[in-house]
């Protein structure tokens, strides 16, 4: 690659200008000029001039920078002074106006002489991918400091000085040139010189390497135009973009009208015939609307036409109505007065109609209130019988309960006597209780050993339920390792349990699992001691294990360790004296956690935990005098100190980092406590069976002496129940002789049967006579309903008469005037509705005569039933006479 200087590529840069680009053509040319400053980590300064031939050249070119006679640029840095600054107490230096490289070990300085550049000139703390906070750039121990960056400025005799004052309550002051300012005059003097301490391509630090690398080539190209040219190029940029974009929509906007344009016109094509059919239809509708209009007025002169002749019919038809009424007025009067004769006649035959009903009703009456008796009758009639038999029936059963009476008395005398052995109840008495005396001991100790068995157990329970406790807490630690990217722990875990008998030694793991840390805070200091790695690992004892162990702990992405169990390798503990004590250190980070002896060892042997040391708040504020007792590595509450000493110049170097919280530790695992549940647990189940064969043992026994007991009680019981059974065989013929006794004395004095009959057949009496009465009543009502329905028809016949009289009276009147032609017409419709009219009064006339006869028909079978009824109450009556 072939390296030219600056002012040589301008030279040629014009000179093709020249040739290719002459005068007034209006082409558009760009010139990209780069060069660096002071130190190409610190700042990169651009130009791209943009602009026309026919412009003047001072619209086509932007002002730049050039270099002064002391090889500075305007905006160089010239000078920095820092005072309790991160690691320094006080420094100044200049750097050159070329390339400036800072070289030293690690934990000199150098990242911390480029924080103070990017925070010097109005860089937030974000940009350093550090502490968050301004006041963790004071150095430790200190309260407050300051930075003093000086700049070239456009002339050799101009510099700049920035000022930034910081302390640890996160506060700032800024000075130009030893003025005090607000932050923007500060922004506005670095973005005067083209300085973005925010663009990773112009300023890079060290912690956002990797974000650098994750800008796209896009990010990359904008970042780079606002690193080497201003801010029009970027705008400009931004807006050439916005234009191409907006073109692009342009052309598919005209495209899609162009189509839209075509379909529109063949469309249009389309639609020119529909067009043309519509033109003819709409002028066929004018002529039909003009026809509509016309029709009006023919129907109009015709309707006019029918209306007269109409009138001169309405006048002929008028003056027959006026002769027709003079000849109906005159023959009104005589039909008036028979109309009103029939009126009073159909009057009188309602009347009667209403008194025959009222008549049938009362018969009804009479006739349920006969009925009603006769069943009383022939009830009491029944209870006679009845009482009859049960007379008869008592009379035997007194002769029966006699006879039982007597045989009863005979098996009593009979029975003999019986005598129950008292010597051979009290014998089994005194055994059944010395069996339940030992049954009862036997009793207690089994409550006993019972009782016991049941703390045992609740002991037991309470381990087991610790224990799931712990399971739960170890389910907890394993998923605060999937959390932390061991996604297949749990997988791992369920594969070493299921293959633990493959296994020649113990396995533990995950390490997470088996350590116990008490303390919070201590355990944040040993999660931050040891690589996350470790926690999610396996530790075998054997190597065939470890081989096993990591063939097939690939496929889970988990580390697997092996413990030789040599303990010599470790280094010398370094046990903590007395001035350690006095400057606030308590103990190692080793002492601080419990574990299994080989877990416990490989931690210390491959992370030097026995060489850490924890200290207190004291012991963070004089962290400095802890390296001076050899200590190199160093917990407290807030920060984690490490010092290193150099290979090449020995000297020492220190590093200091904040304390983060505990993450996997958050649910931890006692293992002594587990230990000790596991003992507790062999113990409590070795107790429980032998409890479980001593209550085995007891309850046979007890069952045995129960047994033995329930024997002579059965035998007892024997005994007793034949005793039992003989008195209760004399108690029970001594209880049926004085029920059978009373049982007799009871039928002897119920009640007398003749008075019982001589009631029931006064009963019957009365009833009988009542039911005179009401056939009488029934007699009187068939005479009364007789009487008006002959009345009730010689007025209906009458009526008919009249009727037939009106409508002969209006016949003769009909033929004795000459009627006009139209109604002439009408008279032989009259004539038939008069015909049919004295048909129907013919067959009303008939239908009363048969109802006569049913009326008749009625009255005879009315006779007949009082005749029977008569009969049937003189043969109850000579009935009760005989039972009397």
């Amino acid at each position: 690659m072939h390296i030219i200087s600056y002012k040589e590529y301008i030279l040629r840069r014009r000179e093709k200008q020249s040739t290719r680009c002459p005068a007034n053509t209006g082409k558009e040319f760009a010139l990209l000029c780069m060069h660096s400053g002071k130190a190409e980590s610190t700042r990169t300064v651009g130009h791209v001039i943009m602009g026309t031939d026919n412009q003047p050249p001072s619209k086509r070119a932007r002002k730049s920078f050039k270099r002064g006679e002391d090889d500075y640029l305007p905006g160089n840095i010239v000078e920095i002074e820092m005072h309790n600054f991160m690691t320094y107490g006080h420094i100044k230096s200049r750097p050159g106006s070329r390339l400036n490289l800072v070289i030293g070990p690690n934990g000199t300085g150098k990242s911390s002489l480029v924080c103070a550049i990017a925070i010097g000139l109005a860089g937030e703390p974000q940009l350093l991918g550090r502490a968050s906070n301004i006041g963790d750039y004071v150095k430790r121990g200190e309260e407050s400091g300051w930075i003093k960056i000086s700049l070239r400025g456009n002339s050799v005799a101009e510099t700049i000085t920035i000022t930034r004052k910081i302390d640890k309550q996160n506060r700032s002051e800024w000075q130009i040139n030893g003025r005090t300012v607000p932050k923007k005059d500060v922004l506005d003097t670095v973005h005067k010189f083209n300085i973005q301490v925010g663009n990773l391509t112009q300023f890079l630090p060290q912690d956002r390497v990797c974000e650098f690398a994750k800008l796209s080539p896009i990010d990359l190209l904008e970042e780079t135009e606002k690193a080497v040219g201003d801010q029009e190029l970027s705008r400009k940029h931004r807006a050439l973009i916005e234009k191409s974009r907006e073109l692009k929509r342009l052309e598919i906007t005209v495209k899609q009208n162009e189509e839209t344009l075509t379909k529109f016109k063949a469309l249009n094509a389309e639609q020119e015939k529909d067009v043309e059919r519509v033109r003819q239809r709409e002028k066929l509708l004018r002529k039909v609307e003009s026809m509509k209009k016309k029709l009006p007025w023919l129907k109009y002169d015709m309707r006019k036409k029918e209306y007269i002749e109409k009138k001169e019919k309405e006048k002929m038809a008028k003056r027959n109505r006026d002769e027709i009424a003079k000849l109906i007025a005159e023959q009104k009067a005589p039909i008036e007065e028979k109309k009103q004769i029939k009126k009073k006649l159909e009057a009188a035959c309602q009347k009667l109609n209403n008194s025959i009903s009222l008549n049938d009703k009362k018969r009804r009456d009479i006739i349920d209130t006969e009925n009603r008796l006769s069943v009383q009758v022939r009830a009491k009639a029944n209870e006679i019988e009845e009482v009859n038999k049960r007379e008869e029936s008592r009379q035997e059963r007194i002769a029966r309960a006699k006879e039982e009476l007597a045989a009863a008395e005979a098996d009593l005398a009979k029975l003999p006597v019986y005598e129950p052995p008292k010597e051979e109840l009290e014998g089994l008495g005194s055994q059944i209780r010395e069996l339940e005396i030992s049954a009862g001991e036997k009793r207690s100790l089994k409550k006993e050993k019972g009782y016991m068995l049941e703390q045992e157990r609740s002991t037991l329970n309470r381990c087991m339920n610790r224990m799931k406790d712990i399971e739960n807490t170890n389910i907890r630690l394993l998923q605060a390792l999937k959390d932390s990217g061991a996604r297949h722990i749990f997988e791992a875990v369920e594969w070493v349990k299921k293959n633990s008998s493959n296994f020649k030694s113990k396995v533990y793991g995950p390490v997470l699992v088996e350590v116990n840390v008490s303390n919070k805070g201590h355990a944040a200091y040993l999660e931050g001691h040891v690589p996350n790695y470790i926690w999610k690992s396996f530790i075998t004892q054997d190597s065939s294990d470890r081989d096993l162990l990591v063939k097939n702990m690939k496929q889970f992405d988990i580390p697997v360790l092996n413990y030789t169990g040599n303990r010599e390798m470790r280094r010398g503990i370094t046990l903590v004296s007395d001035e350690m004590q006095s400057l606030g250190i308590t103990s190692r980070l080793d002492e601080v956690f419990e574990a299994p002896s080989a877990v416990k060892d490989v931690l210390i042997s491959q992370f030097a935990l026995d060489h850490s040391f924890i200290g207190s708040e004291v012991t963070n504020r004089r962290a400095d005098e802890a390296n001076k007792l050899g200590v190199m590595d160093l917990w407290t509450p807030e920060n984690h100190y490490r010092w290193s000493i150099s290979r090449y110049g020995g000297h020492v170097s220190a590093s200091v980092s904040p304390v983060q919280g505990s993450r996997l530790f958050a649910s931890n695992v006692d293992v002594r406590e587990i230990n000790e549940l596991n003992h507790r647990r062999s113990e409590a189940e070795e107790h429980i069976a032998t409890l479980d064969e001593e209550l085995k043992r007891i309850s046979s026994e007890q069952r045995h002496l129960e047994d033995e007991a329930a024997k002579l009680h059965r035998k007892r019981e024997e005994i007793v129940n034949t005793v039992r059974l003989e008195r209760r065989k004399q108690q029970e013929m001594a209880n049926r002789i004085d029920q059978r006794r009373r049982k007799l004395e009871s039928m002897e004095k119920e009640e007398d049967m003749e008075t019982t009959i001589s009631k029931l057949t006064d009963l019957m009496v009365q009833l009988n006579l009542q039911r005179f009465r009401k056939a009488i009543e029934m007699k009187d009502l068939l005479i009364e309903v007789l009487s008006l329905k002959r009345r009730f028809a010689e007025q209906q016949l009458t009526t008919v008469e009249l009727d037939m009289k009106v409508k002969m009276t209006w016949s003769i009147a009909e033929g004795s005037f000459k009627w006009p032609r139209m109604l002439q017409n009408l008279l032989p419709g009259s004539i038939l509705n008069c015909n049919g009219h004295f048909l129907r009064c013919l067959i009303q006339l008939k239908n009363l005569k048969v109802q006569s006869k049913i009326v008749r028909h009625r009255q005879m079978l009315f006779f007949f039933l009082i005749t029977m009824c008569l009969k049937n109450m003189s043969a109850d009556v000579n009935r009760s006479t005989t039972w009397s």
